[in-house]
């Protein structure tokens, strides 16, 4: 059997490659160690630049249909960054259970005409100069490229040989899905902010926790830890006595009638040292583990998604050569050493030595100006690639207010001689015929790239370049 290309992991990551490969035109075998989506929640929410992501690709609809809130702000250790004034059409965080991005993904993807392959475990891969062969359930399949976007604990890191350095946990954490009696005064039954699900007790006390309603009678998520006690064996199934414990600590007398699911994280924190070896990728947790605080987790993998590809499947097409590839790895690996820096940042404050810097970060934290700052970190809408060319402020930046539905990129140039030029990339790429409508930040016209960052501002280096660096030759 062969494929283009192979993606081992069905996670929010996997689904979102696969579907950007598909939609290019390149042929995806998705395969998933697990006998069935488990419908666990996870992740609960998508932040103000995932959210336009799904919008770039018209499928914002079936995520607002399935969210559960709109939470105007995001948090940084306990202090909440306010998302009204950034500059984005979706000021806020939509809450939808992991589960449920899933199923949109897997819906779409089955659109394209893939479907997942559940209970098929990758356990060896051999690659040369022309592919990749991946055993999986003792079957070799042959592809042009293999992709693990399987986890943290990557089975594609690990037989490709590829490092993961980073930090061992030092604090822990209990996340659980929880029945409460309805209408219990403790806890709240909606909420728009995060002041609203943040814990009584504050993380000074050495701990963390929150209960954030679910959109079911009853149902919430519960998080509870320690960043400062010594690390339990996460092996260790969580028991009763424990859960109950965490539970009172934050929720004194709290009554949780059923637990649906519960699990044990740590604030480890890890990066690949490399996110290509040969004809072998990764993206998602594979490539990169933190501390789940702030909610950026799932955000991340879905953008390495995102940008990778639409530059795999250009290469697989011939259009563009490797040297595309790599800007796949110089973009997204500073982005998540950064979130790397925050989540450890987090743990860091929490430490019992720390209440100077604690006391410190808590006055900076509501200036309005480190505030901004702040929310676009964590919202994903500072992000700035590195680009060629003048230091023009637009250059590198997302492209506000797009959709690109079908995964191409576009111009947009009041100069007849840009258009004709574009027009040697169709369909690759868009010519707009019209940009009276393009908003007043844009000025005469910009060139974007199909994940919607700006790589081109009209006045700058010859678009001729910028055509042939991002979309290969006409």
């Amino acid at each position: 059997m062969g494929t283009d290309v192979i993606v081992a992991g069905a996670g929010p990551a996997g689904l979102m490659l696969a579907a950007e490969l598909t939609l290019a035109g390149a042929e995806v075998v998705v395969v998933d160690r697990a006998p069935e989506r488990s419908g666990q929640s996870r992740a609960l929410n998508l932040q103000p630049r995932s959210v336009e992501v799904f919008a770039l690709r018209g499928l914002l609809e079936p995520v607002l249909d399935r969210a559960q809130a709109k939470v105007r702000d995001g948090h940084f250790f306990g202090q909440t960054l306010s998302y009204t004034e950034l500059d984005t059409d979706h000021p806020y965080q939509l809450v939808i259970p992991q589960a449920d991005t899933e199923l949109i993904l897997e819906a779409r993807l089955a659109e394209l005409g893939v479907k997942v392959r559940f209970g098929q475990e990758l356990t060896a891969l051999e690659q040369d100069e022309d592919g990749v062969s991946a055993t999986v359930n003792g079957e070799v399949i042959r592809a042009k490229y293999l992709v693990g976007c399987d986890g943290g604990r990557s089975a594609v890191r690990k037989l490709a040989g590829i490092g993961f350095p980073g930090t061992d946990g030092h604090g822990w954490g209990v996340v659980a899905d929880v029945v409460v009696a309805t209408g219990d005064p403790s806890v709240r039954s909606d909420w728009s902010s995060m002041r609203d699900v943040l814990p009584k007790r504050s993380a000074s006390e050495n701990g963390f926790g929150g209960m954030i309603p679910l959109g079911r009678p009853g149902l919430y998520r519960l998080v509870f830890g320690d960043l400062t006690s010594p690390l339990p064996d996460r092996a260790a199934p969580i028991t009763d006595e424990e859960f109950q414990a965490g539970l009172r600590r934050f929720y004194g007398s709290l009554e949780v009638s059923e637990v649906r699911w519960r699990s044990r994280f740590t604030d480890a924190a890890r990066q690949a040292e490399r996110y290509r070896a040969g004809r072998v990728l990764l993206a998602g947790d594979a490539a990169h583990i933190h501390f789940p605080v702030g909610g950026q987790g799932l955000n991340l993998g879905i953008q390495d998604a995102m940008n990778l590809g639409w530059k795999l499947a250009a290469v697989l097409k011939g259009h563009s050569t490797i040297s595309l590839l790599d800007t796949y790895e110089s973009e997204r690996h500073p982005v998540a050493a950064r979130v790397l820096d925050t989540t450890r940042t987090h743990s860091l404050l929490a430490q019992p030595e720390n209440a100077g810097a604690r006391r410190l970060f808590a006055d900076l934290a509501v200036l309005p100006a480190a505030n901004h700052h702040l929310a676009n970190m964590v919202s994903g809408l500072d992000i700035r690639y590195p680009m060629t060319g003048s230091p023009h402020r637009l250059l590198g930046t997302r492209f506000r207010g797009l959709r690109l539905p079908e995964g191409q990129g576009l111009l947009l140039s009041d100069d007849p001689r840009n258009r004709d030029l574009a027009r040697h990339w169709e369909p690759r790429l868009t010519v707009a015929p019209d940009i009276s409508t393009l908003p007043s930040p844009y000025g005469a016209g910009v060139l974007v790239r199909p994940d919607g960052y700006i790589c081109w501002v009209e006045g700058d280096e010859p678009l001729k370049h910028a055509l042939h660096t991002w979309f290969g030759a006409p």
